[in-house]
């Protein structure tokens, strides 16, 4: 991207960026808010929302974690909602907080690494964030409107909270999930967790991520399927030839992600 698309980006009357301050977590955040066009054709309509964590990598290439690498979130959406291949979704981007991430997105406390505070970001984006965004936007609250998602660590994060709160975050985007967290402990989760939650799921890794890491999500993928979700239904998993872990790869599979989260009609 050049820096003529980031001015574009700033005097976009659909992109907002805010400070969130948190009372259950210390660090402030920044949260980037990006409407579909329909938003601001139809007043009357209500519409999905979809948080994504690592919110500074998807949109904006002056503030991703590698300069000028993001996810084109914002274009990609935009490309697929005008070409009716998605419903208008509202796009939420939490910032990680840099030196806390790994905490913030861990679910447990792994002994040798720390951790483990995926609870209390949980209890932020339900508590605090999500009542936010729906007190200033036109909404869609319910959880079959509602997805979460997010990359390596924060694939991880979006998996556990999808199911500690299948009741908010209807569907998952679970992308090069951390699935190697603490002993491969978030399988547990998935596999405790009754009854089975009401989620809809997409699950991908790419080949040249390393073996270990196929091989930990397609073990994911055989215990969703163990527990009763449907190939092509409610779960997707994508092995993809050659991809490796970073932005470009996720934004080149994000319209993929979308198709089927939020399919048109």
């Amino acid at each position: 991207m050049t820096e003529h698309t980031a001015d574009k980006l700033d005097s976009n009357p659909r992109y907002s960026v805010r400070k969130f301050h948190s009372r259950i977590l210390p660090d402030d955040r920044t949260v980037s808010v990006y409407v579909p066009p329909q938003y601001l054709e139809d007043e009357d309509r209500r519409f999905p929302v979809f948080y994504l964590h690592d919110g500074q990598n998807l949109f904006d290439e002056r503030t991703s974690y590698i300069a000028g690498r993001t996810w084109n979130a914002h274009t990609t959406a935009d490309e697929l909602t005008l070409n009716g291949e998605i419903e208008p979704v509202i796009l939420v981007g939490v910032a990680n907080t840099g030196l806390r991430r790994m905490a913030e997105y861990t679910p447990t406390h792994d002994f040798k690494m720390g951790g483990g505070e995926g609870r209390s970001y949980g209890r932020l984006l339900v508590e605090e964030l999500k009542p936010l965004i729906d007190n200033s936007y036109r909404t869609l609250t319910d959880a079959t409107n509602t997805g979460l998602g997010g990359s390596s660590l924060g694939g991880l994060v979006s998996l556990y909270l999808g199911f500690s709160y299948p009741q908010v975050f209807g569907k998952l985007a679970v992308m090069s999930p951390s699935l190697w967290w603490d002993q491969r402990s978030i399988l547990q989760v998935i596999e405790q967790t009754d009854p089975k939650p009401e989620l809809r799921i997409w699950l991908d890794i790419g080949t040249a991520e390393g073996v270990r890491h196929v091989r930990d999500a397609d073990m994911v993928d055989r215990v969703l399927l163990k527990r009763g979700w449907k190939t092509g239904n409610d779960l997707i998993y994508e092995k993809v030839d050659g991809a490796v872990h970073d932005e470009n790869a996720w934004s080149k599979r994000f319209g993929d992600v979308l198709r089927f989260l939020f399919p048109s009609g």
